[in-house]
């Protein structure tokens, strides 16, 4: 799977970009957030990648930061949220607003976004109220920063897939982050959060 692109901004669309990666032009579909992230074509870029694969289309989806495929990947998973929908709540509120409106039960403010309604609105903060901690962003358990994309949230993510529940594994991890330090790589901050979290 295709995790990252890094190379240069070839052009961009409305919701679309290319990025030029060695002579390979990739197509990545976007919100208007990371679009202007990406700054100017010709100059070099990175976007964090998501690839949905459906019977009758192929889709490469691109992120100016890790945290913001999470969450992509999170409103996809809500009943009624595809592909667009999501990129179009990332494109009126950042991912923290998007945290705090899913953790404060904040329909309203995720109504704001082109094509959501009230009812879909309120299934997506209720669905998704207790996983709004776990993701990078301000862990709203422990208080700690999760850096972006960075090693303490792939952590956190390998952490969920072993069944953890998101606020014990980002705890965990946190706890991790403060033993070893910010430099610490993904397998150490998993192998101490492991104890922690078994603990």
């Amino acid at each position: 799977m295709i995790a990252k692109l890094k190379g240069l901004l070839d052009e961009t669309g409305t919701d679309w970009a290319v990025i030029d990666v060695a002579g390979v032009g990739y197509l990545v579909h976007c919100s208007s957030k990371t679009l202007a992230a990406l700054g100017e074509a010709g100059e070099a870029c990175t976007v964090y990648t998501d690839l949905q694969v459906s019977e009758n289309d192929m889709r490469l989806l691109g992120f100016a930061e890790g945290s913001e495929r999470d969450w992509f990947r999170l409103l996809t998973q809500v009943q009624g949220v595809g592909s667009k929908v999501a990129l179009a709540i990332l494109s009126a509120l950042s991912t923290g607003e998007v945290q705090a409106a899913c953790a404060g039960g904040d329909a309203a403010m995720v109504a704001r976004a082109q094509g959501v309604g009230p009812k879909l609105a309120g299934r997506i903060v209720n669905e998704l109220k207790d996983k709004a901690g776990a993701l990078p962003g301000q862990d709203s358990v422990t208080g700690v920063n999760t850096p972006a994309g960075g090693a303490s949230a792939d952590a956190v993510s390998a952490l969920e897939n072993l069944g953890f529940k998101p606020a014990v594994a980002a705890r965990a991890v946190a706890v991790a982050q403060g033993e070893l330090g910010e430099d610490a790589s993904e397998s150490e901050l998993i192998r101490v959060a492991l104890k922690r979290a078994a603990g």
